[in-house]
């Protein structure tokens, strides 16, 4: 075997060590948007994509590896990842797949992540596996030591795979180039190992720039930014009188020149919390975690707001395609995940207002914990409120939907209401639509007397 044989092998499995795990990713942040990012998809994703890349491992350890053959069967290995890639992590074909999925009545967000990785996350991960395997049984042929090395290279692949992906090129570049990208790394693997087959190539780079083009996004979906944390669109409703901000998939935001096409819930917040607040005086301190679009006291410009969420582009991207000014003097955003600023935290606020789960398929899990309940009331003033905007049946006709509402007494355990925001049908039981309930807690003395036969002061009290 020749030095640049050898250093051209490597390459190959240092290429496909960061093309597994950036696939992972991307596949993973591209699906939130559908089927959230709870850790039982996540489980999925991954559990399929080891199963079948375990596959590929035992397939490279039995492959013939003749010399005159193996760069000629990893090159096309290579070609098929690429394609691989462009049809699991394309966001246009994401949307066709649910939408094929939901019209055959399949509805079950497991059930459509099980299929979706099966269909598409098996083919790549398998090519992955038999790729190492045998580039593992060739090059130790030459020299013992190449298998140690050939599991550090493969390892420091994944790590920059991991690290570049999530921290520098999804969040300075898009989603959608790191898919072409990742592509584009593929192909030119296989293009290094002599892949004769160029026209397939072109085309396979070609449908990923078409169907991955910031401006397809744009036309068909509005897409106005696609970071690593948030795929956001903006798009005029109610015949250009509204514009509403989605974000992974989910309703954030509406501004509109008329006050009634609001969102019920932010409508109940801004008319009898917002709006009864005082314009002189001590201005009060209002925290409100999950930012959204900023519409949560949109117009008053006396009191304190402090804004938090873990997207850094949301002010940016608001201010810009959303809101009609920029923020005022008076509203902060906090970069940060909500427990953590909680944790931190040292000020009480008169009004705080959990906004975070915009659908129940993407509740951040950690924010339905009594551990992150008790965080918010610790940081309650005393005489302030709590405002909590929580996703559920408002009949108890899910489990999700009684366990959170214990949750929620189980911190909050007097002085606390719960309110639906529209008409629902209260004796549905099964397979109901979920709505908008606002749980809100008073900050004020309890206290555990009750009226009794026996003892009753309702008279004086």
């Amino acid at each position: 075997m020749t030095k640049r044989l050898k250093y051209i092998l490597f390459a190959a499995v240092f290429a496909g060590g960061y093309a597994s795990l950036s696939l992972e990713l991307v596949v993973m942040r591209q699906l939130s948007g559908f089927v959230g990012s709870t850790a039982v998809t996540a489980s999925i994703i991954i559990g399929i994509l080891l199963a079948f890349m375990s596959l590929g491992y035992y397939r490279g350890s039995v492959i013939s590896i003749r010399k005159a053959r193996i760069r000629q069967v990893l090159s096309a290995d290579f070609v098929i990842i690429a394609l691989m890639t462009v049809l699991a992590s394309s966001y246009i074909l994401i949307d066709i797949y649910f939408m094929a999925m939901n019209g055959l009545g399949i509805g079950s967000t497991v059930l459509q992540t099980f299929l979706y990785s099966f269909l598409f996350l098996s083919l790549a991960p398998y090519l992955f596996g038999k790729i190492t395997a045998v580039l593992s049984r060739y090059l130790n042929r030459f020299d013992r030591n190449n298998t140690g090395r050939i599991m550090a290279v493969d390892t420091i692949g994944s790590v920059l795979g991991s690290i570049l992906t999530t921290l520098v090129i999804m969040p300075f570049v898009g989603v959608n180039h790191t898919v072409m990208l990742i592509t584009a790394v593929a192909l030119l693997t296989a293009l290094l190992l002599g892949s004769r087959r160029l026209p397939v190539m072109l085309l396979i780079m070609l449908a990923a720039f078409l169907l991955n083009r910031t401006g397809l996004l744009r036309e068909v979906y509005y897409i106005v930014e696609n970071n690593a944390v948030s795929t956001i669109s903006v798009e005029e409703t109610n015949d250009g009188r509204s514009k509403i901000m989605m974000i992974n998939g989910g309703g954030a935001s509406k501004v509109s020149t008329d006050p009634a096409l609001r969102f019920g819930y932010v409508s109940f917040v801004e008319d009898n919390f917002i709006a009864p607040l005082p314009k002189s005086g001590t201005p009060k301190e209002i925290l409100i975690i999950g930012a959204g679009g900023f519409t949560m006291g949109i117009n008053d410009d006396f009191n304190r707001y402090t804004y938090v969420d873990v997207d850094a582009s949301l002010k940016e991207v608001s201010e810009k395609y959303f809101l009609p000014a920029k923020l005022g003097k008076n509203k902060t955003f906090v970069v940060e995940d909500a427990n953590q600023f909680l944790k931190e935290n040292n000020k009480l606020y008169d009004l705080i207002v959990l906004d975070t789960y915009s659908s129940r398929r993407i509740i951040p899990l950690d924010l339905v914990t009594a551990e992150y309940f008790g965080r918010v009331r610790a940081g309650s003033a005393p005489g302030g409120m709590v405002v909590m905007n929580i996703v559920a049946s408002p009949s108890f006709s899910s489990r999700f939907s009684q366990k959170l509402d214990n949750t929620i007494r189980g911190v909050f355990s007097r002085n606390l209401q719960r309110q639906v925001i529209g008409a629902y049908d209260a004796w549905c039981r099964q397979n109901c639509p979920e709505h908008n309930l606002m749980y809100v807690w008073y900050n004020l003395p309890e206290t555990e007397d009750i009226y009794t036969i026996n003892k009753n002061s309702a008279f004086y009290d």
